[in-house]
């Protein structure tokens, strides 16, 4: 057992697992602060009570995606530290502030929100959760401005003396035109992550309430979820379209390796569908689209786009031959194929088809129906599977077709793990980890299914008597 090999597995079994809960919290705080800022300019309490209930189910996923994060940062000490130690000096800095500002805004606002019910204004309450939303934002650019650098190095010096990566450039490294892109699609691929979430758990008590007055209320949801997911689907389609352009720019070897695209071509066409070796250098059966590969990496339909052994030649003249090249494929600096080119075509064909799916939704409960068949409810909550799981793959993408790279032309993968930990302390760590991580799963669904299958709670009556002598309000924990 290599420790390199078994150090990736538990960096990506944890950074996967950890991302499941990013999305639903970036989403799920915009959506619940929309749902509580109506609330108060209507004053209708089915949208405090939608507030209330998806609250519940916000707070628990937090809960677990802060436990998950605090492992995420802990591997690069564990696992990683001559990678920590190469680029410390810029990781440092977004890193400390995305805890010193981000973290903190969003935990401090979520306390408030969580104990102030009935005692802060409702403005201000509200308030709070667009404060934990913007908190949420701050965190994702400081990340992904980390990030990015791994992808697009920019805004440092390397010190030979010290063998480091040092930043001279703040901001160059929040700025770099790979963040700039990455940013808006993550945000907004969380955004949709949310929706379909909210979308998923209404329609499911759509189907199964009688009352009027609920139908009425997880309708509401239904419909803002959905156009949510549709709006979002189309602006994480758009600013995937920009990604693509830069990635090819600074990545050539990425977007190769998503079509297995061997020869340069011009025009270059996508396939939908391959048969063929599984490295993808022999086709025997294909689906395509011509010119649609030119138009993703270059904007124009008849572009050239580089191919592998291209890439491939021109990588072993500027940086030599890889000696880590063993790690990931036979061909050095090529990336392993099927994982890319099939992860690529998921994070897409997921997507579209839950933008797909909302504006079916939304066409089916226009006009005042609320249609709850077994069908509809089936495919609604099939629905926040495919976002979050595209979301996934998107993430396996980026970070393994940058592979053999942690640092694209700066530090290969196996230069990076630390030295002195051994397989057998690794793997030990791995299996505890997954462990873990499976309890917590447990736990997550457990409750989340609980207080989905308990829905949303009605509104107390008020009591009028309070004020008088001797009666006291009675004591209340909101979760």
């Amino acid at each position: 057992m290599d420790p390199t090999d078994i150090a990736r597995w538990q960096f990506a079994i944890v950074t996967v697992y950890h991302f499941l809960f990013v999305p639903i919290t970036i989403g799920l705080s915009a959506i619940i602060a929309g749902y509580e800022i109506t609330w108060v300019r209507t004053r209708n309490e089915q949208w405090l009570r939608l507030t209330k209930f998806f609250g519940k189910l916000f707070l628990i996923n937090f809960a677990i995606g802060v436990v998950t994060g605090i492992v995420q940062e802990f591997q690069f000490g564990m696992n990683w530290s001559d990678y920590s130690r190469f680029v410390g000096d810029v990781f440092g800095a977004p890193l400390a502030v995305e805890g010193l500002l981000a973290f903190f805004l969003e935990s401090t606002f979520l306390g408030l929100w969580i104990f102030g019910w009935d005692r802060l204004p409702a403005k201000l309450h509200a308030a709070c959760m667009v404060l934990v939303h913007v908190g949420t934002l701050l965190s994702a650019y400081f990340i992904l401005a980390a990030n990015s650098w791994m992808q697009n190095p920019v805004g440092f010096a390397y010190n030979p003396d010290t063998g480091r990566a040092e930043m001279n450039d703040f901001a160059a490294v929040l700025l770099n035109k790979v963040q700039l892109v990455t940013f808006p699609h993550v945000v907004l691929a969380a955004y949709m992550t949310g929706a379909a979430f909210v979308v998923g758990v209404a329609m499911w008590q759509l189907g199964r309430r009688s009352s009027e007055g609920d139908r009425s209320m997880y309708r509401l949801a239904v419909r803002t979820g959905a156009a949510i997911v549709l709006v979002s689907g189309i602006g994480v389609a758009i600013t995937g379209d920009f990604q693509g352009k830069i990635m090819t720019d600074v990545q050539p070897m990425k977007m190769a390796a998503a079509e297995a695209l061997y020869d340069t071509e011009a025009p270059a066409d996508f396939s939908l569908f391959t048969l063929g070796t599984l490295d993808g250098e022999k086709e025997t059966f294909s689906v395509t689209v011509p010119g649609l590969l030119s138009f993703l990496a270059t904007g124009d339909p008849q572009g050239e786009v580089q191919g592998i052994n291209d890439l491939r030649a021109q990588y072993e003249e500027t940086y030599g031959q890889d000696p880590g090249a063993a790690y990931y494929s036979e061909d050095g600096y090529t990336p392993i194929i099927p994982v890319t080119y099939w992860t690529f075509r998921l994070m897409i064909g997921l997507g579209i088809l839950a933008t797909l799916i909302a504006a079916w939704i939304l066409w089916i409960t226009r006009a005042g129906r609320s249609p709850a068949g077994r069908r509809t409810v089936w495919v609604a909550m099939a629905l926040p599977f495919m976002p979050l799981f595209a979301n996934s793959f998107g993430w396996i993408f980026t970070e393994l077709g940058r592979q053999p790279w942690a640092v694209f032309g700066l530090m290969t993968t196996d230069r990076a793990v630390s030295p002195g930990v051994s397989a057998g302390e690794v793997l030990t760590s791995l299996i505890v980890l997954t462990a873990l991580y499976g309890v917590l799963a447990v736990i997550e669904v457990r409750l989340l299914l609980t207080y989905i299958a308990r829905g949303a709670d009605p509104v107390p009556d008020p009591h009028p008597d309070v004020d008088e002598p001797g009666n006291d309000r009675p004591l209340a924990f909101a979760y």
